[in-house]
């Protein structure tokens, strides 16, 4: 992956953040931009607002009068939990969740009370 594409990849989220710094890197004014696309500096202006929300076609068309070209690509996702454990309790009733809950509930209180101990905080 090359320089650009790393220093960019925090922006996809924010489309018009990613325009506006590929007009800049371009060393080109918003009413630059907007007379090689054919629109006005004040629609420029609105596509480069952070919360703006362009079609992927329009964003692309923007970028290449930028000289920039827009990449898409995907991955695999990389879950930030173990799924099969959210299956695994999924496949249990509902009476089978609340006795769990009831179970882990009461060795956290077991646990408490332990730590209060060796802490002295309780006699």
């Amino acid at each position: 992956m090359n320089m650009e594409a790393l220093a960019t990849r925090g922006e996809t989220s924010q489309p018009g953040r990613l325009l506006a710094r590929a007009r800049r890197r371009a060393g080109l004014t918003q009413a630059e931009l907007a007379r090689r696309l054919g629109i006005s500096q004040a629609a420029v202006a609105r596509l480069e607002q952070p919360e703006s929300n362009p079609r992927i076609a329009t964003l692309d068309r923007a970028l290449r009068a930028t000289g920039a070209e827009l990449i898409i690509s995907t991955r695999p996702r990389q879950p930030s939990i173990d799924e099969s454990l959210v299956r695994q309790q999924l496949s249990l009733t509902a009476a089978q969740r609340l006795h769990n809950l009831e179970l882990m509930y009461e060795q956290a209180r077991v646990l408490a009370r332990a730590g209060a101990t060796s802490r002295g905080e309780l006699a």
